[in-house]
């Protein structure tokens, strides 16, 4: 097939691209119950070895054009492995070359000014591939849909959800942003493997806009696609009814052969009672036969064409990375590494840890930083906890919880990371991001830094405005100054458009835009940050030309991370996500606790000084902020329950 090229140009910037701005070959893993030599048991399952091959990704091309053309829909197909990747982008003839994000609610224009601004079809197809992949494991499959359903103001969203609090991933849309320090970013210039080392970053972030899948070999996760077609780059605000949408059967169609298990799909996982949503479309809802689908070799020339995208794809169709090798950037680490069989780590490509275990830096701003020996106690307690807990989003039933863990110090410089074997993707940078978010927002640094924020490409005084409104919502002025700690599910609670969340029709929080303009795409202090950053190696402009940025892939505002102290004294935080929120403050909060045990030198926030002493006064009452919400019974190997009560 001609292949022709496209530059994100123009379009992107014209965005300030909001969300872009800022396993696999030769043979499964060890299995849980061996152990070997007298050695440990593994307790978890290493993905098999498994990899999109370049006929797979023509074979998922040929079944989306069908479906496509069948529906008089030309559209833009994407294809990522799991470590997002891109293995190809295909424009279909007279595909649109744009997509729209939705205008704001009631016509309104926010602050951020993104809504209603166009941005490249490649990009959306790209995000909806990276999402699908990112999203899902060898134990759950989610889709864009899926996304969607969890990210807005109400959980499930509708016009009947009056009453309810806001998804439990809400946020998560702003991550694997291309300004993150944590992914990586694809370079067609690299001459060796670095160029695909994962993960990688996504152009619009994570996407709630149906027709994104995850594509499964053998039961294992092995990529994700994407389809951009009906130029509206948008979410579903009602999951009560079915939708018709054309894009969502043409990636249904793209995964005939590389399909999710069906056990595992969401629609057979629920969360606080509610049954998640997979897909509106359905096989008999097809208007091809995958299965006849002409071969991707034989398609005649002006079907369309391979099309390169300048900082994700060099043109060519290329086969995927086997996930959990070397040569994807995530892999089991060994015994030097870290002290458990289970653990995978981030590495270069090279045989080199991206985030080994160190001391704090930030020696000049606290009087004792975290050292290197804590920063291990820390990763290994919540390893424990996280390999003893009941997984919420996993199937089946009684799986062990799976996720990333990062550890930052006052600075926000990473410590270390480490992971289950097949936790999803898209909980790495996010862990990071948790992390950070604790400790910035428990700092003496805080009010200081968004105050001085430099107003690149964003109005000016939009993000030190939010520091005024949230001294002024809690009424004190030492919001934010080192005075209180902030867990993520604190910040969380005063980053959403209604305040309580969940009781429509009050006031906003103070992180959050009134819900007249507040959108997924639009949601208030978090995305204000990352405005402005396009082609930035950074999602803020935090700490100026000389000083430490200390959100450099910017903040989180659904539950999972808490501040770390050494007596009363702030010296860092700890993000955990990947499994359901509750389970991520668990793993989070009582693996600080047990690394304090174990070290007898660094401690939870005083309970003094903890958000959920913090009452904020409204016309609709008097509601205290939260700080962790652990499981009632959440371990596989104890009855135990209220594990989190009095520490």
């Amino acid at each position: 097939m001609r292949q022709k090229h496209r530059r994100l140009t123009s379009i992107v910037a014209s965005t300030a691209l909001l969300l872009s701005g800022c396993g696999g070959g030769g043979g499964s893993g060890p299995k849980g119950g061996g152990g070997g030599g007298g050695g440990p048991a593994h307790l978890y399952t290493f993905p098999a070895h498994e990899s999109l091959s370049v006929d797979d990704v023509k074979q998922v091309l040929s079944q989306a054009i069908a479906e496509a053309a069948a529906r008089s829909l030309p559209s833009v197909i994407a294809i990522t492995d799991r470590l997002g990747n891109v293995l190809a982008v295909y424009d279909m003839t007279g595909a649109k070359p744009t997509a729209k994000i939705p205008d704001a609610p009631a016509g309104a224009q926010a602050d951020v000014d993104l809504e209603g601004q166009p941005v490249p079809a490649e990009a959306a197809a790209i995000s909806k591939a990276i999402t699908g992949a990112y999203l899902s494991s060898g134990g759950h499959a989610f889709t864009t849909r899926t996304a969607s359903m969890i990210v807005q103001q109400n959980f499930p969203p509708g016009p009947n959800a009056k009453g309810l609090e806001g998804g439990p991933l809400f946020g998560v849309q702003l991550s694997s942003l291309s300004c993150s320090d944590l992914v990586s970013h694809y370079d067609s210039r690299s001459k060796d493997a670095s160029a695909f080392i994962g993960p990688k970053d996504s152009p619009l972030g994570l996407s709630a806009d149906p027709g994104g899948f995850p594509l499964y070999k053998n039961g294992v996760v092995v990529g994700g696609v994407g389809v951009m077609g009906d130029g509206d780059y948008s979410f579903d605000p009602d999951a009560f009814d079915v939708d018709v949408s054309d894009e969502e059967a043409i990636a249904l169609a793209a995964t005939f052969g590389f399909d999710a298990p069906v056990e595992i799909r969401a629609d057979r996982i629920s969360i606080d009672g509610t049954t998640l949503r997979y897909s509106d479309m359905t096989p008999a809802s097809l208007k091809s036969n995958p299965a006849d689908a002409p071969s991707f070799d034989s398609l005649p020339p002006n079907t369309g064409a391979v099309t390169a995208v300048s900082g994700f794809f060099g043109g060519g169709i290329i086969a995927g990375r086997i996930y959990g090798t070397e040569r994807s950037g995530i892999r089991p680490a060994n015994a030097a590494e870290f002290n458990n069989i289970d653990a995978f780590i981030l590495t270069d490509g090279s045989g080199n840890n991206r985030y080994p275990v160190r001391a704090g830096t930030d020696a000049a701003e606290v009087s004792v930083p975290l050292s290197k020996v804590e920063v291990a106690d820390l990763l290994e307690e919540a390893f424990k906890i996280m390999s003893r807990a009941r997984a919420q989003i996993r199937q089946p039933l009684n799986s062990r919880a799976q996720v990333t863990i990062s550890v930052v110090d006052t600075r926000g410089e990473a410590l270390g990371l480490v992971r289950s074997p097949d936790g999803a993707l898209f909980g790495i940078d996010v862990s990071l991001q948790k992390a950070r978010t604790a400790s910035f927002f428990s700092s003496p640094y805080g009010a200081s830094d968004l105050l001085n924020d430099k107003a690149d490409g964003k109005p000016a005084g939009e993000v030190p405005k939010y520091v005024m409104d949230t001294q002024t919502f809690l009424r004190d002025a030492r919001a934010f100054t080192g005075d209180y700690a902030f867990s993520v599910r604190g910040i969380g609670n005063i980053a959403r458009p209604f305040f309580p969340d969940g009781q429509n029709g009050t006031s906003n929080g103070s992180l959050s835009l009134p819900i007249t303009v507040w959108s997924p795409f639009a949601t208030g202090l978090q995305s204000a940050l990352v405005v402005g950053t396009l082609g930035m190696p950074q999602c803020t402009n935090l700490g100026g030309q000389t000083g430490p940025n200390r959100l450099k892939n910017g903040m989180q505002i659904f539950a999972g991370g808490v501040p770390i102290y050494r007596g009363n004294e702030l010296i860092g935080g700890i993000g955990v996500s990947g499994d359901g929120i509750d389970q991520d403050d668990l793993i989070a909060f009582l693996g600080l606790y047990n690394a304090g045990k174990r070290s007898g030198t660094i401690n939870e926030a005083p309970g003094a000084i903890r958000d959920d002493d913090v009452v904020v006064h409204t016309d609709a009452g008097n509601t205290r902020l939260r700080y962790v919400n652990c499981p009632f019974a959440p371990f596989l190997d104890s009855p135990d329950q209220n594990v989190c009560e009095g520490i």
